[in-house]
């Protein structure tokens, strides 16, 4: 019984949290996007102005959500895409995995065809009383940020477990920008577009896993030394030139934040340098 004690300890451990946290994200982005180097990521350009397209034709349906609080936990994409095949419809999905859905949310709008069956419609639409991992890779990242700028409260002050959730956040990342982000369209067994549904783009997932901990940890030189090195890194593994110019913009806005921050000039002299491990070993300074 001890020894089930020490475990169940050494499982609580922040260390073990993190770890546990990126274990379930690094699965959710496997099992939902396609590398970018198969021939499944290859998405077809002209996606988007499909989807412009679908919006101007006729609204022949529109449900909404009526309950208490509850979030979308997952769709049931096969279900929907049979549905809008059956009539020659397009459904076009207002809420996305992980929104709380209350009162008069609008869930969906059918685009052509007639309107179908609303239970049905219902049941493709799962919800759970809070978010989960399925389907929703920003769940990680939202708990891993939420630990980082947690510790980096004035009642905690602890940086090292803000620098250990980067480590998660970072891997994370660097996973997501080599799949193919722009999933959010479903095709039928002819090949002809059924479902558009809300998917987050690359700039969307840097938002989430840098904005606040760059906030809350501009004080801290470990972490923008850490902030740095991560970003460094995912300059230099982006394959795409748009993603890499959105992790331009944030290496220069974190050059920015560490100019205006209360840290004297050698401090920022110190912050502008890149280190894995926020405090223990320099490697290079900030590009001019």
């Amino acid at each position: 019984m001890f020894a089930r004690l020490v475990q169940r300890l050494n499982d609580i451990q922040i260390t073990e949290v993190l770890q546990l946290i990126g274990r379930k994200g690094r699965e959710v982005i496997r099992a939902m996007f396609p590398r970018l180097d198969t021939p499944a990521g290859a998405a077809p350009e002209s996606w988007r102005k499909v989807v412009e397209e679908v919006r101007q034709r006729p609204v022949t349906q529109t449900l909404r959500y009526s309950g208490e609080p509850w979030t979308v936990a997952k769709f049931h994409i096969g279900a929907l895409v049979r549905q809008a095949q059956a009539v020659d419809a397009v459904i076009v999905l207002e809420c996305a995995v992980g929104d709380t859905l209350v009162e008069d949310t609008v869930l969906l709008r059918v685009h052509g065809g007639r309107p179908l069956a609303e239970t049905r419609l219902r049941q493709a639409i799962e919800v759970a009383r809070e978010r989960t991992f399925e389907q929703d890779p920003k769940y990680p990242l939202r708990l891993l940020v939420d630990i980082a700028i947690k510790a980096l409260s004035p009642a905690i002050n602890d940086p090292t477990t803000a620098v250990q959730a980067l480590d998660q956040i970072e891997d994370l990342l660097h996973r997501l920008g080599r799949r193919a982000l722009d999933a959010g369209c479903a095709n039928d067994n002819q090949g002809t577009l059924r479902l558009v549904f809300p998917a987050p783009t690359w700039e969307d997932y840097l938002t989430l896993a840098f904005d606040e901990i760059r906030q809350y940890g501009a004080s801290s030189v470990q972490v923008m030394r850490r902030l740095r090195s991560a970003l460094l890194s995912l300059l230099e593994s982006a394959t795409e030139a748009g993603r890499k110019d959105a992790v331009q913009h944030y290496l220069q806005h974190l050059n920015l934040v560490v100019e205006h921050s209360v840290l004297d000039p050698e401090d920022q002299v110190m912050a502008l340098q890149e280190d894995r491990q926020g405090l223990g070993l320099s490697r290079r300074h900030a590009e001019p």
